[in-house]
């Protein structure tokens, strides 16, 4: 939690963190709730514009930590109102985060790790390989950033950001302490305010963590399903070799159990073109997941270059809605927002510094790809 010159970075406490720092100093618990409004009601990064702290203690806090959040590179505004920021994290890598205007709701896609391990085959960011988890700091800076771009003041009141969803770049739950942090901050009154109805967690499915997540907090939990069996669920999110389908499953409807209030999981479930859209995968989702509260959200593939894969038909993506409807499911499409600037679900890719060298085969396999495709005679490069 501190950098190169020693200060602890504030950004990154949570309430009990930072009243245990102020012990530290000598001070008096409630400093922290203080500083906390000002860091993320106001988006004050200066602690001489904390005019309810003394000048000692202003001195003192100067000397001894910083409120810093992750450097912005660039800011994309979409023609439909989705922006994306890319911000430059401590590892050298740049990560995105996406806010998601639509029907009153004001949604932030927060990213959680430079890059994935996890390498699910239709997604770019798992192709850029992974460099490094985020900080908490790194992680509720995204939130922070997005905040003081929309000049909301105090965060909590006419605020644009709504729902955060830990959709970003990255799996959540393999970075959990950091990602938990965060929520927390996220759903503290004097954090963001959030809901814990409106703030949450997607996961591939490391079901160890499921488990554990029950534990510690009580946010919306998300399935990334894509598959309804383990034979193609292998291929497509080869997370399931070690957490397949009939241990997935149970763990995520055991966290929706304990939750209680009538909370449902939602279950994430990407649509491609001749590969998980056709009526027996319906029918066997609906198998599936009968038995399971739940609300499918489908998602038409947004493609990335040589992904391998295509979008479904607007006839197969309504076939396929219908099918589940008609047993009773509870299900959207979700609209593609920000595809302009490359802010769609699964275009997300940063600029990774790959430790994994992921990035260096795939660039390769698409080299040759490219090299096959100006042979002549027909040829499909991307399967």
């Amino acid at each position: 939690m501190t950098d190169a010159t020693g200060k602890i970075n504030l950004l990154g406490l949570t309430q009990p963190k930072l009243e245990a720092f102020f012990e530290e100093l000598g001070e008096k618990r409630f400093r922290a709730g203080q500083v906390m409004k000002w860091i993320h009601h106001f988006g004050v990064d200066d602690f001489d514009e904390m005019t309810n702290l003394g000048k000692a203690l202003r001195e003192k806090l100067k000397a001894r930590a910083e409120i810093r959040g992750p450097e912005v590179v660039s800011e994309d505004i979409s023609k439909d109102g989705t922006r994306k920021w890319v911000v430059r994290v401590a590892s050298g890598s740049c990560v995105e985060t996406v806010y998601i205007p639509q029907n009153g709701r004001g949604t932030l896609c927060v990213s959680s790790q430079a890059g994935c391990a996890l390498d699910c085959s239709f997604c770019s960011t798992g192709k850029q390989g992974f460099n490094s988890d985020l900080t908490v700091a790194e992680i509720i800076g995204q939130v922070w950033i997005a905040n003081k771009s929309f000049g909301t003041v105090p965060a909590k009141i006419d605020r644009a950001i709504t729902n955060v969803v830990m959709m970003g770049m990255g799996e959540p739950l393999l970075n959990y302490d950091n990602v938990v942090d965060a929520m927390r901050m996220m759903m503290d009154d004097l954090g963001y305010g959030i809901s814990k109805r409106k703030v949450t967690l997607s996961t591939s499915g490391v079901v160890p963590m499921i488990n554990k997540l029950a534990e510690d907090i009580d946010v919306s939990l998300a399935l990334s399903l894509h598959a309804p069996n383990n034979a193609l669920r292998d291929k497509l999110v080869p997370l399931n070799k070690k957490y397949p389908l009939e241990v997935l499953l149970p763990a995520c409807q055991s966290y929706i159990s304990r939750l209680g209030e009538k909370r449902v999981l939602t279950i994430e479930y990407t649509l491609l073109k001749d590969v998980n859209d056709q009526p027996e995968h319906a029918e066997q989702v609906i198998a599936l997941l009968r038995d399971i509260p739940c609300k499918v959200n489908l998602i038409p593939f947004n493609p990335f270059p040589y992904s391998g894969y295509e979008r479904p038909s607007n006839n197969a993506i309504r076939r396929f809605q219908d099918m589940l409807h008609k047993a009773g499911f509870n299900v959207t499409v979700r609209t593609t927002r920000g595809d302009d600037i490359d802010a769609a679900c699964g275009q997300l890719v940063g600029q990774v510094m790959d430790r994994t060298r992921r990035s260096e085969r795939y660039i390769a396999v698409r080299q040759l790809a490219s090299d096959a495709s100006a042979e002549p005679g027909p040829v499909n490069p991307s399967r």
